[in-house]
């Protein structure tokens, strides 16, 4: 394995597992899943949990800003950009609830890049949050 190709953004939060933020393949840069967690600490922006970690409450469009954030951070610690976004995996937790939302916001932040775009939702992540995203940029 090249070394080379891997990359660990110091602003990003870290990885709840082994994996890298990023891979280099070419000109091509994969991002492992990112959300809105912050880096160093267990805060999770918008997310209000119990005693034993449960969610309380909730609050989407701060999640979209900060995982929309965490996302800028690994791509131009990897030498790429959000205007060199092309495909983005978008997992949402609760889609009927969190889709308006979440679409309006992203629209905001992609007005200028128009990358491909999958949004699916899924029982839960590894973490409790709300959304997470998995994206491919050039470099």
């Amino acid at each position: 394995m090249n070394s080379e190709t891997i990359i660990n953004s110091s602003k990003a939060p870290e990885p709840v597992g082994l994996y890298p933020h990023a891979r280099k393949a070419g000109n091509l840069l994969f991002l492992s899943g990112v959300g809105p967690r912050e880096r160093g600490s267990d805060k999770i922006p918008g997310v209000e949990l119990d005693a034993d970690r449960n969610i309380v409450s909730y609050d989407i469009e701060t999640q979209c800003h900060s995982v929309f954030r965490n996302v800028r951070n690994i791509l131009e610690d990897s030498g790429s950009g959000w205007d060199k976004l092309i495909d983005v995996t978008v997992f949402l937790t609760n889609m009927k609830d969190d889709f308006a939302a979440y679409n309006r916001i992203y629209a905001e932040y992609f007005r200028e890049n128009l990358p491909c775009r999958t949004t699916v939702e899924v029982k839960s992540l590894p973490t409790p949050i709300a959304i997470e995203l998995k994206c491919i940029a050039l470099i």
